[in-house]
């Protein structure tokens, strides 16, 4: 009999799960980004249409999740959804995608930890930044390499680190906040006759969306949470609320600490490592010292958190027939899925690398074109295609004043697919992201073909969780 999957992850531990990869590296090197896209501290309204966006596509995660608690999130629900026109064609295709954007936002994770270790060891080279970066990634791994719920109390802990580098970063702000620096904005900082802040808001919302991405990592543990009905949508909505004000906080603070344009200078230390310039300035070096080391084990804590969910992706899957097999074998004696681990970890030492030769707005756009096609569209269509097909199926949570949230969401997905390639200029992230899907298509044909599938065999219908009750399996109280 193969190994499954157990259910031994709360309530708690799903919150300190998604929370600690939603704040990880994230903020404290996208802030000078932030700034720069909005030309001055009207950068707060980047902030905000992130979390609006976040915020609705979070119900578009939550509904799936309650009713479809499977391991690998999209992957079960577009399985679920699609199944009836297209066969495997869209997991298998998220599958794909997956395998690449997923460890491209770990990447960018362990390129925030290299540029902010860089303040604690100036004089770090190229190549040393480089086998900094790789190594962590390796320790990762091996940290990984274990039962589940060893690493959800781990992600706990550094949840609480993650909590106390804000805390201090925040503390030092306001006790030295100068609300006219905070406040007072350029000229037109919000002329919505001029394409120039249309173009700003959009390279604004990318960068925004990027720092809330995370907040579905519970989705992708589905076959891990305890009374998913209710643990999968609370955690999702409960930890975009709470970093929602963890940025807003954290954004108007740093304004009100630094002056703006010491963030767009390139040699000023507040453009690459921003917490630190704010720590140092009001408390002096040794306090930055310090708190950059925790900035640097929040960055490991995401990249933890992510690379855990990540792993989980192929596994539901390779075990449907819908991937390739190998990645349905879970270890003997922990019970994860090993070779997803290790493929994400390869993927996301290759990003990494990439990451460090052009810049950190060009990898953020690269992933988020990728995402967006197969996973962000696809599910908004998702939640319509089984509300008709799949009427009867349990739904412990359902999305608020449907279908507005959806439509939202996909209004806003639009518009950072739309401007991609102006905001990575000579990188074409949209023509990329094409590519990768139609190489994704090429290999399902070939692949279908040689499984005698759909559309070279009969179509197969299997609506798993329509009456499932993943409740019943908990003891009462559970």
């Amino acid at each position: 009999m193969s190994a499954t999957l157990s259910r031994r992850i709360g309530l708690f531990q799903a919150i300190a799960i998604n929370m600690s990869q939603m704040c990880g590296i994230g903020p404290f090197v996208t802030i000078p980004l932030m700034v720069a896209a909005f030309g001055g501290p009207q950068a707060i309204i980047g902030w905000l249409a992130g979390a609006v966006l976040a915020l609705v596509d979070g119900l578009v995660w939550a509904e799936l999740g309650a009713s479809l608690p499977g391991s690998g999130g999209s992957y079960v629900y577009l399985r679920e959804a699609f199944q009836y026109r297209t066969g495997r064609l869209m997991p298998f295709l998220f599958v794909w995608t997956a395998m690449l954007f997923i460890p491209l936002i770990m990447s960018t994770g362990v390129v925030g930890f290299v540029q902010y270790l860089a303040y604690l060891w100036p004089h770090m080279t190229k190549p040393q930044g480089d086998l900094v970066g790789l190594a962590m990634i390796v320790l990762v791994t091996l940290l990984l390499w274990r039962r589940v719920e060893r690493i959800a109390k781990l992600a706990t802990v550094m949840w609480g680190v993650m909590l106390a580098a804000v805390g201090a970063v925040l503390l030092a702000s306001y006790t030295h906040f100068s609300p006219s620096r905070a406040f007072t904005w350029p000229a037109h900082a919000v002329d919505l006759t001029h394409g120039h802040f249309w173009l700003g808001f959009a390279a604004g919302l990318t960068i925004g969306i990027y720092d809330y991405l995370g907040y579905n990592t519970t989705a992708y543990l589905g076959a891990e949470i305890r009374n998913p009905g209710r643990v999968m949508p609370r955690s999702i909505i409960y930890s975009i609320v709470g970093i929602m004000v963890i940025y807003l906080l954290l954004q108007i603070g740093v304004l009100g600490a630094l002056d703006w344009h010491q963030m767009l200078d390139p040699n000023s230390i507040a453009s690459t490592s921003v917490a630190s310039a704010v720590l140092q300035a009001t408390w002096g070096k040794s306090a930055a010292d310090v708190v950059t080391v925790l900035i640097l084990v929040t960055a490991f804590a995401s990249v933890l958190t992510g690379l855990l969910g990540g792993s989980r992706v192929p596994y539901d899957a390779a075990r449907d027939g819908v991937f390739f097999r190998s990645y349905s074998r879970l270890h003997r004696k922990h019970e994860f899925p090993t070779l997803g681990l290790l493929t994400m970890g390869v993927v996301t030492a290759i990003g990494f690398l990439i990451g460090r030769h052009t810049d950190l707005n060009t990898l953020i756009n690269l992933l988020t074109t990728v995402m967006v096609i197969v996973q962000a569209f696809a599910q908004v269509l998702a939640v319509t295609v089984l509300r008709k097909r799949q009427p009867d199926l349990r739904r412990p949570y359902t999305m608020w004043r449907y279908p507005l949230p959806s439509l939202v969401a996909a209004l806003g997905w639009v518009v950072i697919y739309g401007y991609a390639d102006r905001n990575a200029p000579g990188y074409h992230p949209i023509e990329w992201s094409l590519a990768w899907v139609a190489a994704g298509g090429a290999a399902f044909a070939l692949w279908s073909r040689f499984e005698r599938i759909w559309p070279f065999g009969p179509k197969e219908i299997r609506e798993e969780f329509r009456n499932a009750d993943v409740e019943s399996e908990l003891p009462v109280g559970a």
